[in-house]
């Protein structure tokens, strides 16, 4: 059975080219606009083996979302990528320190975000 991918992004170009990537990496793949939609369909989702986020979306921005997540004894140990326009330091710093596994500043390049994600879900 295929990994199931949560991609939460406000950008529609940025969620369907990781969808897409994703997809032909042969991972099922939901996506959701904000962190509000992303707890939404995690939790209509179970089995979602791994979260791509992003930082800056309205509604919920990926913090808080991130920090939601984490809370849910369900989802403590789901694997979170970020991927942000966000680099500054104290940006990830406070995604990891968040639960994020790992930082990923955009453009982030397609390879190296499917070594990531295949790296995480051993």
């Amino acid at each position: 059975m295929s990994k199931h991918i949560l991609i939460v992004d406000d950008s529609k170009t940025v969620r369907n080219l990781v969808a897409f990537i994703m997809k032909k990496e042969g991972f099922k793949v939901t996506t959701a606009e904000n962190g509000l939609d992303g707890l939404e369909k995690l939790y209509t989702s179970p089995d979602v083996d791994l979260i791509i986020s992003d930082i800056n979306m309205p509604k919920m921005d990926g913090f808080t979302f991130i920090k939601s997540v984490r809370e849910q004894e369900l989802y403590r140990d789901v694997p979170i990528v970020v991927l942000s326009t966000e680099g500054r330091e104290e940006d990830i710093d406070a995604g990891i320190s968040l639960g994020a596994n790992l930082y990923l500043v955009k453009p982030a390049q397609p390879e190296m975000l499917v070594k990531n994600v295949k790296m995480l879900l051993g």
